[in-house]
């Protein structure tokens, strides 16, 4: 593998669940795809990147600065899964699924963040 990032599970996660949320947000209203559905695919899009970026020729503190930036785009999906569920666009099972998914992958980039603190 070329670049750092490829070697991290983080980002390999954050890859899959980013395939997740596309899925998800192809289910959506289409009336709503300049609102949520762009809004969510780009804060997921986003987790990716950060890390990837975060990871190449960084110092630990600009990686953990980066990191920072992804777990506040996984914020913010969590958000849109709320604002999605209270509409009713998405069920029970869906908005769980994807939530469990994200406090996994919330739990591997902040125990990432924490070990270039050390």
């Amino acid at each position: 593998m070329a670049f750092k990032f490829e070697n991290l599970r983080v980002w390999h996660k954050a890859l899959d669940y980013t395939v997740e949320i596309y899925d998800m947000s192809k289910t959506l209203p289409s009336d709503e795809r300049f609102g949520l559905i762009s809004q969510i695919n780009r804060a997921s899009d986003s987790i990716c990147l950060n890390i990837a970026e975060g990871s190449t020729g960084q110092s630990d503190k600009q990686f953990s600065t980066f990191l920072g930036y992804a777990i506040r785009s996984g914020i913010e999906v969590v958000g849109c899964l709320f604002i999605l569920k209270r509409k009713m666009m998405i069920d029970e099972n869906t908005f769980q699924n994807l939530y469990n998914g994200m406090e996994e992958l919330q739990k591997m980039m902040q125990a990432l963040r924490n070990s270039l603190d050390d």
